[in-house]
């Protein structure tokens, strides 16, 4: 009898792994009956035609917001303190005190977070977030569809929303083994793993260490290293255009060798536009110099600024705009969904420019997988002003510190140094690709192609049990 498995999407991140990658087709001819768990507003079964169960209701507790930011800063606190730190409270972020109701929760945040950073406070928290969401509408629902449909394993494919735990509790008050996967390879180090399963699946025996080490009530036993299916598409070679193809589909210069330049949100590089200026000048130079060079600019897909507008009309010469084939259902960040299409556009913009520059993006793990080197600038921009979150912090953060060294991305540190450091990646002189290869295995593992089917494995190992 086929094993009935809920993939359940508390929001539009799990989209990417596992609706539009091969994790659905590996499980059905392995023998599994996948149902998508959806709590998402985009449509699976009339986008994809896939089995689907739509939650409805979407309220929270009143005070779960309150005590999920608490219980973040009350574990960053805490690392700080456990680890003798000071950077894990850099990825707080200020709270509004402006509004009755910003200041009431912001304060009572502020209470609980100076009072409970311990051991003993964290687990308290951690306890009212769950008594609260058991006595939601939201909790009802989703045991009823639970007690219905009888899944026999309920996989949560992103752990850090709100959304996730009520849902999580109602199949664990009613016996069935949940899971979740940690999709980013920040979320452990961030405080963001907000529901807790009986197993958790992760990129790398990297990641299954931070696990064990932030997560206390975890046992080893729970976790399983599985790889990430978020790079497998940049090793499928059936989705690469030719360059001529390529080049003609988005009115690139065949005479011309393009630069990406991949765009970050407005949180992470608040003067990311006048990053990408610095680069267009760079390649206005080399190419007084006889080059013959161009930039493509991929946005961020959450990035809903106009703050590129000026910078792209300005030096339109140089610069082409590539957009993300991502599909709004929504106004939140996590109601941007990606779309199949993407991942092709995704792997022959980075098999077709020579390298990428950004600000402390994953993507020198996707430019890796087609050997290309990533260019990070960290310096400051004189637009920078009292208010505004200085770029370099991003590359103090605990994930950075998985680097195998310095050289595993090329550093722009001061913005006089740009051309002669493009001047020379382009002329071979200078590469990033050794390094960052041996970065990627260390966080996305050493078998990026095989993640679908070694997720597909712990479950049934999981389900022998």
């Amino acid at each position: 009898m086929k094993k009935n498995i809920f993939i359940f999407l508390p929001d539009g991140v799990g989209l990417r792994n596992f609706a539009l990658t091969s994790f659905k087709e590996i499980g059905e001819k392995e023998g599994f009956d996948i149902t998508y768990w959806n709590n998402t507003p985009f449509s699976i079964k009339e986008k994809l035609g896939f089995k689907e169960l739509k939650i409805q209701e979407k309220s929270l507790h009143p005070l779960t917001t309150v005590y999920t930011r608490a219980r973040k800063r009350m574990e960053l606190n805490f690392f700080d303190k456990k680890f003798k730190e000071v950077v894990y409270n850099t990825y707080n972020f200020p709270h509004s005190y402006k509004g009755a109701s910003n200041l009431f929760k912001s304060l009572m945040v502020d209470a609980l977070t100076f009072f409970g950073s311990n051991e003993k406070g964290i687990k308290w928290v951690r306890q009212q977030i769950k008594k609260g969401e058991r006595n939601t509408n939201k909790y009802k629902e989703s045991k009823k569809q639970l007690e219905e449909h009888k899944p026999d394993f309920v996989f949560c494919t992103n752990p850090r929303p709100t959304q996730a735990i009520a849902s999580i509790l109602a199949a664990q008050d009613l016996g069935i083994p949940t899971g979740t996967f940690i999709f980013s390879w920040d979320n452990l180090p961030k405080a963001t793993t907000l529901i807790e399963t009986d197993y958790y699946f992760v990129w790398s025996d990297y990641m299954k260490k931070e696990l064990l080490m932030y997560c206390p009530y975890v046992n080893e036993s729970q976790v399983f290293v599985t790889g990430t299916p978020q790079f497998e598409s940049h090793f499928d070679t059936s989705l690469l255009q030719t360059r001529e193809e390529f080049y003609k589909t988005h009115n690139l210069d065949l005479d011309k060798k393009y630069i990406c330049f991949s765009g970050d949100d407005i949180v992470t590089s608040p003067l990311d536009q006048y990053y990408l200026e610095d680069l267009a000048l760079t390649v206005r130079e080399l190419n007084n110099q006889g080059y013959s060079l161009g930039i493509i600019y991929r946005k961020c897909p959450v990035d809903f600024t106009d703050r590129y507008d000026a910078i792209l009309e300005l030096y339109k010469d140089v610069i082409i705009s590539i957009d993300p084939l991502w599909t709004p259902v929504g106004q939140n960040w996590n109601e941007i969904m990606p779309t199949k299409e993407d991942f092709a556009l995704q792997s022959n913009i980075c098999e077709y420019t020579e390298f990428v520059g950004n600000i402390a993006s994953s993507m020198v793990f996707d430019f890796s997988a087609h050997d290309k080197s990533c260019l990070f600038f960290d310096y400051e921009q004189p637009q920078l002003k009292k208010g505004i979150r200085d770029i370099g912090q991003n590359y103090k953060y605990i994930h950075f510190r998985s680097k195998p060294s310095e050289e595993a991305a090329l550093w722009v540190r001061d913005k006089k140094d740009l051309t002669l450091i493009v001047k020379d990646i382009l002329d071979g002189k200078a590469s990033s690709v050794l390094e960052s290869k041996k970065w990627f295995e260390i966080i996305v593992g050493p078998n990026p192609t095989q993640a679908s089917a070694k997720l597909w494995e712990s479950l049934s190992s999981i389900l022998k049990k």
